[in-house]
């Protein structure tokens, strides 16, 4: 384990730009349950009937009591963790130029990364269907549900539901990002969702390194990535920035 957080150091203070791609797996540590896997929301709930286009559209009152209501509430106080914070570090140091994430927390933008493609859109801001006027989240008071603009439409969250597009600028620009580094960081992300799982694959295929910071491996161990640093997001990538900031400070 020291070995490789030794190497992401040593990978990390000779390239020249690197991107991550990140999953639910960063936020965890910030008390936001994954959607996927043990203990995810979709555990609790069937994404087809609570998280598809249709469902919110047809009945959005149900949709915002079963799942949106608390998804706010877990947001709203949702602060920055070691993860978000370590990878706002490597754009400092200006190692890190672009966050790739499937997550829809807004943290990473909390933590200072500027550069912050969201596949999934953002839970931070909703807009009214009616007249799409956007409100922050934190800003949205729940009184009546579903919660409405001054015009009278319904808010819905800035984010893709099941049965939308994932908006084409972010695929495109993910694309060209994961062409363009020389090294990308895979972080808390099963790598089974596509076309996030692509990313990896188009900076693997350009030239890159490939690092995973994950609890278990994953499709890419072994294939893609060069090799995995199994543990928490948090304590991982701090130890690696201590490393690398001393290797940084050599004269």
């Amino acid at each position: 384990m020291e070995d490789l957080i030794q190497q992401a150091a040593k990978d990390l203070a000779s390239c020249k730009e690197a991107a991550a791609l990140t999953g639910a797996g960063i936020s965890v540590e910030s008390n936001i349950p994954p959607f996927r896997g043990k203990g995810g929301i979709w555990e609790k709930f069937d994404p087809m009937e609570y998280a598809h286009i249709d469902a919110f559209m047809n009945d959005p009152a149900k949709v915002w009591n079963a799942l949106l209501k608390d998804m706010k509430a877990i947001i709203d106080q949702a602060k920055p963790n070691a993860g978000h914070l370590g990878l706002a570090r490597l754009e400092t140091l200006g190692k890190l130029k672009t966050v790739i994430t499937q997550n829809v927390d807004g943290l990473h933008q909390l933590a200072g990364n500027t550069d912050v493609i969201e596949f999934h859109g953002n839970f931070a801001w909703h807009f009214c269907i009616a007249c799409k006027g956007r409100i922050r989240t934190e800003e949205m008071t729940l009184s009546e549900i579903p919660p409405r603009c001054a015009c009278g439409g319904i808010y819905r969250p800035d984010c893709v539901f099941f049965g939308e597009m994932i908006p084409a600028q972010a695929l495109w620009r993910s694309r060209q990002a994961a062409a363009a580094c020389d090294l990308m960081l895979v972080i808390g992300t099963s790598a089974v969702v596509q076309p996030a799982a692509l990313m990896p694959v188009i900076a693997k295929e350009a030239g890159a390194k490939v690092i995973e910071i994950n609890p278990e491996p994953t499709p890419l161990t072994g294939e893609i990535s060069d090799y995995l640093i199994q543990g928490k997001a948090g304590k991982t990538l701090s130890a690696i920035l201590a490393e690398l900031e001393r290797l940084l400070q050599r004269p």
